[in-house]
């Protein structure tokens, strides 16, 4: 079989704040159907990494192609192209004075130009999807925070995007909540979306990703499949990481 088409393509990618080097030529291909799972110390890159690919961080050199487009500042497609790319951030960034379902009809209304009617549908569907339905009328402050990031991530789907980029979705989420975010992760990766997840979730990690690549210092220290990762990973440093934080 084929492999699938690229769909996120990184090469020699650096990223500066100030003097500080915060991406060190970053090489990495995530193909269509690829669950991506990218780990590592705090301070590594890695939610950086993942924003530069929907341009809510501009790269300083190398190139970044997402879908076709290249990324970069001055990118007319960059619109599209967070249409294309949606993300799942710690805090979940719901509207408060809107309910969960205007909170879900308001892009696909607004930037893909669905009419309302279409827009209820879908969000409906999407909060079936999410094993949320019977929220549909409430407001933020009225769930727990294991429902409001799944109604973001219900949000992410109605704009129908292509790839799903989480940024350490449940670090915010009391420890019981955890699982009912990762649940319908899971659901999701198993129906065939393309995701990069930046987590610390191992066990979610060995049950769900094709590809685990580890970050340290702003580099990419290792690549490889889970079996290999979890069983026999290539350098010192991830064993280590691995050692430590499957202990907890």
């Amino acid at each position: 079989m084929s492999q699938p088409a690229p769909i996120i393509e990184v090469a020699h990618l650096d990223k500066f704040y100030g003097d500080f080097h915060a991406l060190k030529d970053i090489n990495l291909t995530v193909h269509q159907g690829e669950k991506m799972v990218i780990c590592g110390p705090s301070g590594s890159g890695k939610s950086t990494l993942i924003r530069c690919f929907n341009g809510l961080e501009w790269h300083n050199s190398g190139t970044l192609v997402v879908d076709g487009t290249e990324v970069h500042e001055d990118a007319k497609e960059m619109g599209r192209l967070r249409q294309e790319v949606g993300m799942v951030f710690q805090q979940f960034n719901l509207f408060p004075h809107l309910t969960v379902l205007e909170n879900l009809t308001i892009g696909p209304t607004k930037v893909r130009k669905q009419s309302a009617k279409q827009a209820e549908e879908t969000a409906r569907n999407y909060l079936e999807r999410v094993h949320i339905p019977d929220q549909a009328d409430k407001y933020p402050s009225q769930l727990s925070g294991g429902q409001q990031q799944r109604v973001a991530i219900a949000r992410s789907l109605c704009m129908e995007s292509r790839v799903l980029l989480f940024d350490e979705p449940t670090s915010a989420l009391d420890p019981e909540m955890i699982n009912e975010v990762l649940d319908v992760m899971v659901e999701l990766a198993r129906s065939g979306m393309t995701m990069v997840v930046v987590t610390h979730e191992m066990g979610f990690a060995r049950k769900v990703a094709d590809t685990m690549v580890f970050m340290e210092a702003g580099e990419i220290v290792e690549i490889s499949p889970p079996e290999q990762f979890f069983t026999n990973p290539s350098s010192e440093r991830c064993r280590m990481f691995l050692d430590q934080i499957l202990e907890h």
